[in-house]
């Protein structure tokens, strides 16, 4: 039986050997791409096309046709290889778009011939270049996901969104369309695939020669980050198609003297029929720290596209019964001999079933996403974990900074105890703003003025306090604007642990002098940095990062102030200078849209739960908790005196 998937919607890959079969209604070209675990491809050698059709594993058909089937051996996939891609493009002086030609059909199939899963692409318009399915590991295993996300700008639109260099992709989209027909005739089908096994299994180089084993890629510095709307993310079509988000830690870099870690453990055996165990770590990764982002960040995106399958078969199947109910009403015979009854118990009857099987799939994969869960959540490493972890009971302070933090958690209504957490890396290439106004959220105009106030700033101070317990000590300082002390309550654990690096500034003099120094140091680095001496900074510039914790705002901000905050927003993150809000907007509305830039500049957080984040591929509206300490607990103090007795056994 045929999986009919949607958009977004991911089933399990049960054999190693399979074909990749595309009907399509006009000639195209049926191409493959070998992404990495960042979603990433290293060069000329990721793309199978007609002018160098075979690469480890995969192997591309020649000319445009109207039908291709591409052959894949799923165990000579290089282990560096997270994900193939099956792309469909036009080719020169065929239709310009796959809008005005008939909806191209993808399938897979077993070895023996047996077609497992289909997906139609449907809703396209000027795309000339399509990632129709990819097929990705999972949990030791491997998934077929329907991808459908197309490009108007064509193949090389499509390889520079998959990270190579706007020439090299432009370079390589024009060699793959400069097709000639293949000799031979026919698709290579599984039944050709043992005679190339050889060429399949073994790694080649750009040439075409084989080549030996390479080293991984190394991470390149690229910002991205898994909401709409923040720093890198890339946005999906206008149709909600998915956006790739390249999970590379920007500034983690391995030389070619350094081994790599081994490769993550495999998923424990599970009964036959059922899938594997989860384990944790299980992602790529040069550590386990990036294994464990890698692999909640693959949650993340697993848990928005089983409820986007789940949701889109629910709206289609709504749709589907309002057309037939309609088409029943209007035909007068149906009125008589109680035909009419007949056909709505029909078309309710076939709504209910569409519905329950989806929502079969999506409890199936909620129970494996939540099994992933249990065992993820207590292997997380302080700078992920929540606040009621054991892990903080016997934390140490780090010899190097984290890759990311934690900030607080992602749910969705279909299983709202089924918590991801939401990382974001450091250092924050982006600021936040802690939302402390009533006007932007339905749980937020339910909490009176004072208790809200509080709740936004005792959330920032437990981000303060994470962060400078994850990172060593001296390695980041934390600077607190409060000018009219209104945070005094939430920031005294703070300054009774002494890990300020100078008292908060108060009134309009104490802001615009600590503004002044900060501004100060962002363009001394600056023009260090551009000198190629960075050395050469005067020795009262502090070299760590600078955090940067504004209470209250815009109260003792004059607009110079204002200009101040603005320019540390938009050019303190490269050098080091952070920002951390604590605001409610409309306050600072008698500023008029000269601050538009600065709240679209930041990322918006809220104190209590509320649904404004928006993930990049089908923009569910994800419901975010903020994570913070249980009430009664003593971890905060804790993690402050730990912090306390680092800084002052190594004062720099």
């Amino acid at each position: 039986m045929t999986a009919e998937l949607v958009r977004g919607q991911n089933h399990p890959v049960s054999h190693s050997r399979v074909e990749i079969r595309v009907s399509a209604g006009t000639p195209v070209l049926a191409l493959a791409a070998l992404a990495d675990d960042a979603g990433r491809f290293s060069g000329p050698e990721a793309l199978a096309h007609p002018g160098a059709p075979a690469l480890p594993g995969v192997l591309a058909p020649g000319a445009p046709a109207e039908r291709h089937t591409l052959p894949v051996d799923l165990d000579a996939v290089p282990a560096a290889v997270h994900t193939v891609r099956v792309v469909l493009v036009l080719p020169p002086g065929g239709p310009v778009r796959f809008g005005a030609v008939p909806a191209s059909h993808v399938a897979l199939a077993d070895p023996q011939g047996a077609e497992t899963v289909g997906y139609t692409l449907t809703g396209l318009d000027a795309e000339t270049a399509v990632v129709a399915l990819e097929l990705y590991r999972r949990q030791g295993g491997w998934k077929v996901r329907a991808v459908g996300q197309g490009y108007a700008d064509g193949l090389g639109a499509l390889l520079t969104d998959g990270g190579m260099a706007a020439a090299e992709a432009v370079a390589l989209a024009s060699a793959a369309l400069r097709t000639a027909p293949r000799t031979g005739g026919g698709d290579v089908t599984l039944a050709a695939v043992p005679s190339l096994t050889g060429d399949l299994r073994a790694p080649r180089s750009p040439d075409g020669a084989p080549a030996g084993a390479a080293e991984p890629p190394e991470p390149l510095p690229v910002p991205t980050s898994p909401y709409a709307g923040a720093p890198g993310a890339v946005p999906g079509g206008g149709d909600g198609s998915p956006a790739t988000i390249s999970y590379a830690h920007p500034r983690r870099r391995r030389t070619s003297t350094e081994p790599p870690e081994p490769d993550p453990r495999a998923a424990a055996p599970a009964e036959p029929g059922q899938p594997p165990r989860p384990v944790a770590g299980d992602a790529s990764g040069w550590s386990m720290e990036e294994r464990l982002y890698n692999q909640v960040w693959g949650m993340f995106e697993d848990l928005a596209r089983s409820v986007a399958a789940y949701r889109s078969a629910a709206d289609f199947a709504d749709s589907r019964m309002d057309r037939e109910l309609d088409e029943a009403l209007s035909d007068p015979r149906s009125r008589l001999g109680g035909s009419a009854d007949a056909a709505r118990d029909a078309a309710r009857a076939r709504h209910d079933e569409l519905v329950a099987r989806a929502r079969a799939v999506l409890d199936r994969d909620l129970v494996q996403l939540a099994a992933e869960a249990e065992v993820v959540e207590p292997a997380l490493p302080a700078a992920y974990a929540r606040w009621d972890n054991p892990v903080w009971h016997g934390h140490r302070m780090p010899e190097e900074s984290p890759l990311a933090v934690r900030l607080g958690d992602l749910l969705l209504p279909e299983r709202p105890d089924l918590a991801i957490p939401m990382l974001v890396r450091v250092p924050l290439e982006r600021g936040l703003w802690i939302d402390n106004g009533r006007t932007g959220s339905e749980a937020a105009m339910a909490m009176d003025t004072d208790r809200l106030r509080r709740a936004a700033m005792d959330m920032a101070v437990a981000l303060v306090v994470r962060m400078l317990a994850v990172h060593p000590a001296h390695r980041l300082n934390v600077h607190v604007i409060d000018a009219a002390g209104a945070g005094a309550a939430s920031l005294a654990p703070l300054l009774r642990a002494g890990v300020l690096a100078a008292p908060p500034a108060a009134g309009a003099a104490g802001v615009g002098a600590m503004l002044d120094g900060l501004t100060r140091r962002v363009d001394l680095v600056q023009m260090a940095l551009r000198a190629g001496a960075p050395e050469d900074l005067p020795p009262d510039v502090d070299t760590a990062a600078q955090l940067l914790l504004v209470h209250d705002f815009p109260h003792g901000f004059d607009d110079r102030s204002v200009t101040r905050l603005r320019y540390l927003a938009d050019e303190g993150p490269p050098v080091g200078v952070h920002l951390l809000m604590v605001a409610d907007r409309d306050e600072a509305s008698a500023y008029g849209p000269l601050l538009d830039p600065l709240w679209r500049s930041l990322m918006r957080l809220s104190p209590v739960p509320d649904q404004h984040l928006a993930d990049p591929w089908v923009q569910h509206a994800w419901t975010f908790e903020p994570d913070l300490p249980p009430p009664g607990s003593r971890v905060l103090d804790q993690a402050l005196d730990l912090i306390a007795r680092a800084r002052r056994g190594s004062r720099p």
